[in-house]
């Protein structure tokens, strides 16, 4: 005999997955690389502090967080960091550096030891700053990117290519370390090696551009005395992103650019796989990696439209044979070691895991951060991708959520409450995977739909640039389409929308909260809201000049900062709203919310704003991450009427 389905309202199903489980399932391993045969990846610790630690893998398969709190292995280049370790071996074993968060600096670790600084204490507070170390055997040293501010304000900054002795003599003396580059860019990333020693290849960009928009290749001959020649640009452009570049064992200079409109690979400057989907991404964070070059002359792969595989490219016929396997969605962390490649995947049925592909048998296999099912996976939901047409008849993707348990259904008649999600970046888009905050709204009985709204990656350029000098229109405008779409359809419930988004996607709802009427509630995330604050000073270097491209240069369009900031609308805002942020946030700092929420004194909108000291940009910490969820439940509950049983209090006032 089956189990006997309730009938109960949408919102009012009783669920497993409680805040506290989804913030415990929050994050995902990252920089997955081989030290020696065996594999290492950081990974998440939400329960402490929201650190991040170093696990190693030994050969039989036992998993060790090497690293104990309070170290926290993880870069602040570019706010957003970067690769923040590297690892070889010795005649002792595993050799490890790595850059811990507290002060920034490297640190060298072997077991049974404590770890050793490498670099000194900056005068400026965290003012010296590595990522994306690479090993330099021979010389005793790591290469890196050095990230160094010379004064208090977010652009006293320059970036550099330098190297580190591993010996510690820098260690207190910043003139031990070499610069192997001058600073005549603003941003460059990691030192490529060439198999010979001879040559090194980085990438470089300028403002106003973003590593999306255009970067250039360097090359260098190296001389023997470890120093760099003359660089010259090989590859990219103003209008060229090349998204990362690396040697092949032969030598030839393999690199993914979107010359042609799609990222693709190119070897030596010829095309090895023209194909209409994507060999890169966005380079948010140096040391992210789309291909890993193989011993054999093969090429370990991520590609894809809208979402990603793992295959392995033979450059000489331009066949890609993808891996077996379950994973719809791989993370930009891939590496190589021999014939083998350790990645990390995720699908709708499994959070994100370090998976190791086996280039000789096709196969591949979990081998850590395994994905453990703490509730029975018939509560997750089953996504739908899916396209839909917004203004102009151009497509929209997004994924879709639709209300899901296995015990519970509601009545016939009635349709379901939905939450919108937008993402941030915005030149970002949302991964094809297992999602426990989703589930914790799905399995509720309320719907969920992510839009890669116009301006999203893995759709090719064009799609990108419809975000050009359009943020806060286009953006907007695909999330009311997808919306009033799933309403218009018989999905959702045309008075019951909801809004929601962190950081760029808090500013496309608290946009789209102020200058349309399709939402009933938002919840917004450490949000940009007025874009003239944040275009002079109001944030970090990496993304001071983003808005030339997403809004248009600000000499020539000065009235459409003010007019598009969400700030300068509050007035127009009437639903209610949670508004959430880190006081540590130096990308969107508080500044800002208090800005807005001044504007909107006397006005009686009902809203709850909700700090968390300690918090940047993201939320890290477990309970943060829980009272961010259960307030948002709570929000829905309140404003669309329903009977969430665990509903935690929150007081909306206004």
């Amino acid at each position: 005999m089956g189990e006997t389905v309730r009938i109960l309202e949408y919102g009012a199903w009783p669920s497993p997955i409680d805040a506290a489980t989804a913030a415990a399932h929050d994050g995902s391993p990252e920089f997955a690389d081989f030290v020696g045969d065996e594999v290492w990846w950081t990974e998440p610790r939400p329960a402490e502090g929201g650190r991040r630690t170093l696990v190693r893998r030994h050969p039989d398969g036992r998993e060790e967080a090497v690293l104990p709190a309070p170290w926290n292995v993880r870069s602040r280049v570019h706010e957003y960091g970067g690769r923040p370790w590297t690892g070889t071996t010795t005649d002792t074993g595993p050799l490890v550096v790595f850059v811990d968060f507290a002060d920034q600096r490297l640190y060298r670790w072997e077991p049974d030891t404590e770890p050793r600084p490498l670099t000194p204490v900056s005068p400026v507070g965290q003012g010296l700053r590595w990522a994306e170390p690479t090993w330099v055997a021979d010389r005793g040293e790591v290469w890196c990117v050095l990230e160094e501010f010379t004064g208090d304000g977010p652009g006293d900054v320059r970036r550099v290519l330098a190297a580190v002795p591993v010996d510690g003599s820098a260690a207190d003396d910043r003139s031990a370390v070499r610069e192997l580059t001058d600073d005549r860019h603003r941003f460059v990333t990691g030192p490529r090696l060439a198999p010979d020693g001879r040559r090194v290849a980085w990438l470089a960009w300028d403002h106003p551009r973003m590593p999306w928009d255009g970067t250039g290749l360097l090359v260098a001959d190296v001389t023997p005395d470890g120093t760099f020649g003359e660089p010259r640009t090989v590859a990219g452009g103003p209008e060229e992103s090349v998204a990362q570049a690396d040697w092949t064992p032969d030598g030839r200079l393999l690199y993914s650019s979107d010359r042609t409109g799609w990222w693709n690979l190119y070897r030596d400057g010829e095309p090895v796989c023209p194909r209409e989907e994507e060999f890169g991404g966005p380079l948010w964070r140096p040391g992210w990696r789309w291909f890993a070059p193989l011993d054999n002359g093969l090429v370990a792969v991520l590609h894809g439209r809208g979402a990603t595989a793992l295959g392995v490219l033979d450059p000489e016929t331009g066949e890609v044979v993808d891996a077996a396997g379950p994973w719809t969605e791989y993370a930009p962390f891939l590496a190589a070691h021999g014939e083998r490649v350790v990645a990390v995947a995720g699908s709708p049925r499994s959070a994100p895991e370090v998976v190791e592909l086996d280039t000789r048998t096709g196969r591949a296999r979990v081998v850590g951060a395994e994905h453990d099912d703490v509730v029975d996976p018939a509560y997750y939901p089953e996504p739908l991708s899916r396209t839909f047409t917004g203004p102009d008849g151009r497509e929209i993707h997004a994924r879709v959520y639709p209300p899901h348990h296995p015990g519970c259904a509601a009545p016939g008649d009635r349709l379901p409450p939905y939450v919108i999600r937008a993402h941030g970046g915005p030149t970002s888009r949302v991964p094809l995977v297992l999602d426990l905050e989703i589930a914790y709204f799905t399995s509720r009985g309320i719907g969920v739909a992510e839009v890669d709204y116009g301006g999203s990656t893995g759709y090719g350029r064009a799609y990108r640039n419809r975000l050009r000098e359009q943020w806060g229109v286009v953006d907007v405008e695909d999330c009311a389409a997808v919306a009033l779409a799933l309403a218009a359809e018989g999905t959702a419930d045309r008075d019951r929308l909801a809004l929601r988004g962190g950081s760029a996607g808090g500013w496309t709802t608290a946009v789209s909260l102020t200058t349309t009427d399709v939402y009933a509630c938002g919840t917004i995330l450490y949000p940009v809201l007025d874009l003239t604050g944040w275009s002079t000073g109001g944030t970090h270097d990496f993304e001071s000049h983003y808005l030339e491209s997403l809004i248009g240069p600000r000499a020539e369009v000065p009235a459409r900062y003010e007019e598009r900031s969400p700030i300068a609308h509050a007035e127009k805002l009437t639903v209610p709203f949670l508004l959430l942020q880190g006081l540590d946030d130096v990308i969107c700092p508080p500044a800002q919310c208090e800005r807005f929420l001044a504007r909107l004194a006397g006005r009686r909108v009902p809203h709850a704003y909700l700090t968390f000291p300690g918090e940047g940009h993201g939320f890290r910490r477990a309970e943060t991450m829980v009272r961010a969820l259960e307030a948002e439940l709570s929000l829905y509950n309140q404003v669309f009427g329903l009977d969430a049983p665990d509903a935690a209090p929150l007081e909306l006032t206004g």
